[in-house]
């Protein structure tokens, strides 16, 4: 899913000004459309770490950890 923008910012390339801002906003539109920080890391060859970082530097709004709750009681 990872447009031809995305795709040219390869692993360890430090990432600024425009650039920066264009790749945290598309990654926010993805992210608000429901896909998680991992598949957004792997699709960019990025860190979990980086993702997570450009997501709340945009505002974006971090969803929880997802997956079964081992505290909770079955009724």
């Amino acid at each position: 899913m990872a447009d031809s923008n995305t795709a040219e910012l390869g692993k360890g390339k430090r990432i600024t000004g425009g650039d920066r801002s264009t790749l945290a906003d598309e990654l926010r539109k993805r992210y608000d459309g429901g896909e998680s920080i991992r598949s957004l890391a792997t699709s960019t060859n990025r860190s979990y770490g980086f993702i997570h970082r450009l997501l709340s530097e945009s505002g974006a709004t971090l969803r929880s950890r997802g997956g079964a709750n081992r505290n909770s009681k079955k009724a």
